[in-house]
């Protein structure tokens, strides 16, 4: 397998003071000022169409990269979030950004955003408080280099699966947003009540509990269990990938012991995700929860779960958690009593009882798209990483266009 160095197939730019510009108003001639906040941009996902800013020069010290370079962040906490974008037309870069364009005889511009999908920005970057990234990091780096058709086919081949992957993705959103209009055709909005349900405090229509505290004296034993935490819990969804164990002997187990139907929310949190909340459906069998999470169990003769859920939901999406959680400078708690005294709408259990069974039809929705996606998540990191170890490169004497 044949690779050579970056800096022998692409020429490096460097951001520097950006003029002073315009409003953009979609101007199809000029230079696009481009910052690293511009790379996520609707539309933007993966090739650089707009920006905030515009000018019809690129100015006196800028640094301009023409279009088919890669861009990415090259200081700061950015570089972590390893974004890689294309420029559709001509950029005026940054302080913060830089950019790689590749001899187009040599190196294909999508082949190099593809390599560069698979690589980790941070393991190349300097400094410590501030991370940098400069040419003198990227232009040793070893890229394989197989013939240019070659290039082309294999850059044609993961974008191809890289699209059905973002229609996944898409139609996730659509689901979520889905669920989240049948709730409000049914209900309206559980804050306002428009609809005038009776109206209870969520410590009546529920139990309310905060989890059990890490304690050292319960780190390992023979009554060691799984637990959940913040981790743990997402957006109307639980990850188990990341579980950790402790101690919970035999009065603490029966209490902190998670149920079918409970509903988990962040007890601390950023304010932005604060009280986010997710069922539990008996994931991992015989788990605990920690005190980083809330516990919500419906009272069953007037609380469907699922119902109590999508009020939660309703809540986290508009920011009610947030208004009422104590902040300090870098966490957002919403405590066991606060939320225990928010207002929740009763509907008759009969109309709850209609509620989840066509959210179920949703979540099941769901779940084959997740497990689709999961698939396609797997192809793309196989054919990627097959195709940079030359494993689906022809013979040279036999090249594919």
């Amino acid at each position: 397998m044949r690779t050579v160095q970056l800096s022998s197939v692409a020429d490096f730019y460097t951001g520097n003071s950006l003029p002073v510009g315009t409003a953009f108003n979609a101007q199809t001639d000029g230079y696009l000022l481009t910052r690293v906040s511009d790379m996520n941009l609707p539309g933007n996902e993966r090739v650089i169409s707009r920006a905030q800013q515009w000018n019809s020069s690129p100015g006196a010290r800028s640094a301009t990269c023409p279009p088919n370079s890669l861009i990415i962040p090259k200081r700061g906490g950015a570089i972590g979030t390893n974004k890689k974008r294309l420029a559709g037309r001509p950029c005026v870069l940054d302080p913060n950004l830089m950019a790689i364009s590749p001899h187009a005889a040599q190196l294909d511009s999508n082949y190099l955003y593809q390599w560069f999908q698979a690589f980790d920005l941070s393991s190349i970057a300097n400094g410590s408080s501030v991370p940098q990234l400069n040419k003198k990091d990227l232009a040793p780096l070893e890229i394989p280099l197989p013939p240019i058709a070659t290039q082309r086919r294999i850059a044609r081949m993961l974008d191809h699966v890289d699209e059905l992957r973002a229609m996944r993705r898409q139609a996730a959103v659509q689901l979520d947003d889905l669920a989240q209009s049948i709730f409000i055709e049914m209900f309206g909005e559980p804050m306002k009540n428009e609809r005038g349900w009776k109206t209870v405090s969520v410590a009546d229509a529920g139990v309310v509990q905060l989890g059990r505290q890490r304690a050292p004296k319960y780190q390992t034993g023979k009554h060691t269990r799984p637990y959940i935490r913040v981790a743990n819990v997402f957006e109307d969804r639980i990850d188990l990938s990341d579980v950790l164990s402790m101690d919970f002997d035999g009065t603490d187990y029966p209490k902190y012991r998670l149920k079918i139907g409970d509903i988990l929310l962040n007890e601390g949190q950023s304010t932005e995700l604060v009280g986010r909340p997710a069922m539990w459906r008996n994931e991992l069998e015989g788990s605990c929860f920690q005190n980083t999470l809330l516990r919500f169990q419906a009272n069953s003769t007037q609380t469907h779960p699922t119902f109590a859920l999508g009020v939660f939901l309703r809540y986290f999406r508009t920011g009610e958690f947030a208004k009422i959680s104590s902040k300090t400078s870098s966490v957002a708690h919403l405590g066991a009593a606060r939320f225990a005294g928010m207002p929740f709408p009763l509907p008759p259990l009969e109309l709850q009882e209609s509620f989840s069974r066509r959210i179920e039809s949703v979540r099941e929705l769901r779940q084959a798209n997740r497990s689709h996606g999961a698939g396609l998540d797997d192809l793309f990191a196989s054919l990627q990483s097959r195709a940079f170890r030359g494993e689906l490169w022809p013979e040279e004497t036999n090249p594919i266009a």
